[in-house]
């Protein structure tokens, strides 16, 4: 009998890993079909592209998904997606911006007031929320070891355009305008730097503190079933 149910136990877990792995790929594919879209289906002329493209390598997507994902723009055929975002009045009054991918936004939208019922959320009107935020690019890099090396690498970021360095864990986070992110990471490249992450999204410029353990877990809870929706590509928060 426990051999029956750690086998089980098991398969469950692999079918949940699977899961995971089959709806990143789903959003992987999207995000590189939607960037072909929307400049030319060439990575080497088409950046926002060829970041898609870096990210489903990263992931390990093989290489046949990602050329039918490009094949997919090109063509007139499959599955009319669309890109969009969802304002949100969260616990606390904490602004969330859900970004989504689908080829059918009533069921999209369905399933986040479904989940909306479970907390103290309602989705609002048009740049109720959206107006706390900021569009801004990313990099993420290794800390270096030693203040001379960060010191170094923060002047050559500057110089490319980067606009602020944090320090988060093991990591340095470089922001750029979205305008500036490839000559950013271009630069970096050339100085040999290795970008553990790069992407362009929103940032809150307005911040909302959370007041209490509650608050907070119902915030986490929020985020973490939002997310579950196959067709979210990202959920952000002003809280802090």
């Amino acid at each position: 009998m426990s051999r029956h149910s750690k086998w089980s136990t098991i398969k469950r877990q692999k079918g949940v890993a699977d899961h995971k792995r089959g709806t990143q790929f789903t959003r992987l594919a999207n995000m590189i079909t939607i960037a072909a879209r929307q400049g030319l289906p060439d990575p080497t002329l088409n950046f926002k592209l060829r970041m898609a493209i870096e990210k489903a390598r990263a992931a390990n997507m093989p290489k046949d998904n990602i050329e039918r994902a490009i094949a997919r723009a090109k063509g007139t055929e499959g599955q009319a997606l669309e890109q969009c975002q969802y304002e949100i009045i969260g616990p606390g009054g904490v602004g969330l911006v859900v970004s989504v991918t689908t080829d059918n936004r009533n069921r999209t939208v369905s399933a986040i007031k479904a989940i909306l019922k479970n907390f103290d959320a309602n989705l609002a009107g048009p740049n109720a929320v959206l107006w706390q935020f900021v569009q801004q690019g990313h990099l993420v890099v290794p800390l270096p070891s030693t203040k001379e090396e960060r010191e170094a690498l923060e002047l050559v970021a500057i110089d490319a355009g980067c606009i602020d360095v944090d320090e988060h864990a093991d990591s340095l986070i470089l922001t750029t305008e979205p305008h500036a992110l490839e000559q950013v990471k271009n630069t970096l490249t050339q100085h040999h730097v290795t970008i553990s992450e790069i992407g362009i999204g929103l940032q809150p410029n307005v911040t909302v503190p959370l007041t209490d353990q509650e608050t907070e877990r119902k915030l986490e809870n929020l985020i973490r079933d939002l997310e579950a929706i196959d067709e979210v590509d990202e959920v952000v928060t002003n809280a802090i």
